[in-house]
Parts: structure tokens; sequence; C-alpha cells
């Protein structure tokens, strides 16, 4: 059984864009020309990435590898990394793991390299739909490192039904009252009412991000709690009896107590992803360009999938799991297309702090 359960509440793509980005007219880094012949082992690298979402001899076993000297630093929130890499013009990063959204706002600002496509031929392992991703299309600034989605992670003896729906957690029946938890990161936290209203989780419209504040607050006095981290071991004591959770956070639940369950509601949800990217300051790039393709070697990416019990977007590492880890945690065998199905989330620019105002109001009602 998979012992790595502690992640960093970033680490699943889990907190929403708190600041706005204006976008440079000129979008993305440059276009340098790398040198595929470089000696690495002239070259370092420093990695930032979550705490716990790797193995821990990441950097010997690339160095091992490659020759290159690489330090890996562990970054806590999506928020962290990005005042890190906007607080000066070289803020000593070579290689970044950040969210979709943070991603193409980082690109829009210039701030990360084009991939050179022909030193991360590992690329190929790949899912095609993988290089489809709305805030990246065609994988320009990042690769996929993990993915999933959002849903209702329950326990089907203490709800005393299977739940189908956003509004079953919206507005519980009155012997859930108070056996309930949500998110409460903005994006997730507003996602429940809008797609139980048939809206997109992307919405800006003003009329649809209030009507949607208006039910999370109806809905906050039924709750045990907004919880974003420690919401599973609640499902496993019996003190919550439903949770929107992320995909592979109600596995940890599961590996407590396998009758725990993951359904994504009939109106839909997010498609989260995590990624690697290389910042355009890096002096290092052909070594962040080997790294990445290390990582998407599969038996490099297996790891996460095996470990962390998330998805990743590694069609040969997914294809090359034992069934029996499917079979004990379900979540790992969500299709592609069923990802698919679901919402990507896309940076808003600056209207992403109408998201920040809906969940600062949303919280601070009594």
């Amino acid at each position: 059984m998979p012992t790595t359960r502690r992640i960093a509440a970033a680490a699943a793509g889990t907190i929403a864009l708190a600041f706005a980005v204006t976008s440079c007219s000129s979008g993305g880094g440059g276009s340098e020309t790398l040198d595929p012949a470089a000696d690495l082992s002239e070259q370092t690298l420093t990695v930032s990435i979550w705490a716990d979402y790797y193995p821990e001899d990441l950097a010997e076993q690339f160095e091992e590898a490659t020759g290159v000297k690489t330090t890996i630093v562990n970054h806590t929130t999506n928020e962290d990394i990005v005042a890190k890499l906007t607080a000066s013009a070289d803020p000593g990063i070579d290689v970044a793991f950040v969210s979709g959204q943070y991603a193409q706002a980082l690109a829009e600002q210039g701030l990360l390299a084009k991939l050179d496509k022909s030193l991360i031929p590992n690329e190929e392992n790949l899912y095609p739909e993988a290089l489809e991703l709305p805030y990246d299309e065609g994988n320009v600034y990042s690769e996929p490192y993990a993915w999933g989605t959002t849903g209702l992670c329950y326990r089907p003896d203490l709800t005393g039904y299977d739940p189908t729906s956003w509004n079953d957690l919206l507005t519980p029946k009155p012997e859930l009252v108070g056996k309930t938890t949500m998110l409460s990161t903005d994006r997730w936290l507003a996602m429940p009412a809008l797609k139980a209203a048939g809206n997109s989780l992307n919405t800006t419209d003003d009329a649809e991000l209030d009507a949607a504040k208006a039910q999370l607050i109806e809905t906050k006095p039924t709750l045990l709690a907004y919880d974003d981290t420690t919401f599973y071991t609640k499902l496993v004591s019996g003190e919550a009896a439903m949770v929107e959770a992320w995909d592979g956070w109600c596995n940890y639940g599961i590996a407590d107590n396998p009758d725990i369950t993951f359904v994504i509601p009939e109106e839909g949800a997010d498609l989260w992803v995590d990624t690697m990217t290389v910042l355009e300051s890096s002096k290092n790039k052909e070594a962040a360009m080997a790294f990445i393709d290390y990582i998407l070697d599969p038996e490099v990416q297996s790891w996460v999938a095996e470990n962390i019990l998330y998805k990743v977007p590694n069609q040969a590492a997914m294809e090359a799991l034992d069934p029996a880890l499917i079979e004990s945690y379900p979540t790992l065998g969500i299709t592609v297309d069923e990802l698919f199905e679901q919402e990507v989330i896309v940076d808003l620019g600056e209207d992403a702090l109408k998201y920040v105002d809906l969940n600062a109001e949303v919280l601070a009602t009594n």
C-alpha cells in the first residue's frame, strides 16, 4: 500500500488565482536556440515543487542519469512560487511546478521559456489530449505532471444513499446537516454552486457569481467546516459523511476505509492540471529541458500514480499500472474521456479578483 500521504494543499492544483495578471503584449518567452549537444554536467538546476509530490531521491536520480547537479526546493502554494518568480528578474529557479492557470498567467507575462520539444522526446508518452489543454494548447510553455478532477467523496453507510448532484452538498438532507465539508479555495469554493446552476467555473459574469455567492451563503450553516487538508480524515472518523474533494485526496480516505466512494456530480466538475515550466531567466535551459524529459519517462512518472495516487497524463505510465492498484483506488481508473468531459480551469486575469472577493465574502458571513 502506498505510504506517501501528506500532500501540500496546492499539490493538486488546489489554490485559486488570488492575484490579477496583466498580460504583456508579446505574451510568452523568447525562442532562444538551445544546444542539443550541450554538456549537461556543466550546468546546474534548481527545481521548485510542492513538498511530498516527488520521490525523495529525485535530485540524486536525475544527477546520476545526466550529471546535472540538482537542488530541489519546496513551495507551499501556487501564490508562493508565483510571488517568488515575479519578485525579481532572476529568481534563481530553473524549473517551476505550477498549476495550469498559473502557467498560463506566467507565460502571458513573458516569464516562461518556450519548450524545445527536440530536447523532450518523452512528450510522446503523453495522451494526445494532454496537448490540447486550453491554458497552453500544444504545450508551448508547460508539460503536464499530474491531473484530475473534483467531486463528492462520501461514506454510503453514513449518507444512506449515493449522491449524484452538487445539490446533495449545497442543500443536504436534514440528517446530513453538520456532516459535510467544502473546499475553501477560490475557484473550488465557487464551483459547486456554479455547476449546480449550469454555469461555467470560469465565468466572469457578475450575475452568475452573485447567484453562486448567495447559494454558498445559504449552504454555509449546513456545513461541518470548510476544509482543504483534513477532510478525508473526517470521513474516516465518521465526523463527516460527505465532502467536496479532489479525486486524489479522496484516495487517502479510501486507504483507511475502502468503503469510501468518489463521484463526479452529474452537472460536471473541473479538470485541473499541475505542470512543469522552465523560466525564461534560467541560464540552464538544456538541463531544464532534460529534467522535464526525465520526468516524462514512464518509469519515473508512474511513481506519482503509485505513491501520490494521482492520475498522470502519461499514457505509457498509466497503462503500466497494476490493475490491483486501480481496483483499490477507483479514481485512478477515471478515463481520459471522462476527464475531458469536465471543464479546464484557466487564468482569468484581472477577473480572478472576482473570485477572491466572492471567497472572502462567503467565508466572512456569520
